[in-house]
């Protein structure tokens, strides 16, 4: 499981959102924005390796980016939010982030896990 993780619950259906397209990026200060990982959530909405094994995280400012906008679309859904973009910080890299979105069409929340 890499140091940062997440998941997505649907909570107009109760079930969890499975083929959510998310990006995972970090700060550097020298160039902007840098991508760490990608990728879809599973059937269970999760998301446990967004990072290879061989990368590992640094203190710092890092943002999920979730596609919520083609997960409504492709179930002929309206929604508000095309994409949600998440942004924390990272104090101890020695920690495991988890990052979950609690999602509808028209509203989201978010929360640090565990």
């Amino acid at each position: 499981m890499s140091a940062i993780t997440t998941h997505i619950l649907d909570i107009s259906t109760g079930l969890p959102a499975a083929g959510v397209s998310v990006v995972l990026e970090r700060m550097d200060p020298t160039v902007g924005w840098k991508k760490m990982g990608d990728g879809l959530t599973d059937s269970d909405g999760r998301m446990p390796d967004i990072l290879s094994e061989n990368v590992q995280i640094i203190a710092g400012d890092y943002r999920l980016i979730f596609e919520t906008g083609a997960y409504f679309e492709a179930r002929a859904i309206e929604c508000f939010y095309p994409n949600v973009t998440i942004a924390f910080t990272v104090r101890d890299a020695a920690q495991h982030y988890h990052v979950p979105l609690l999602l509808s069409p028209f509203g989201y929340s978010t929360y640090r896990g565990s």
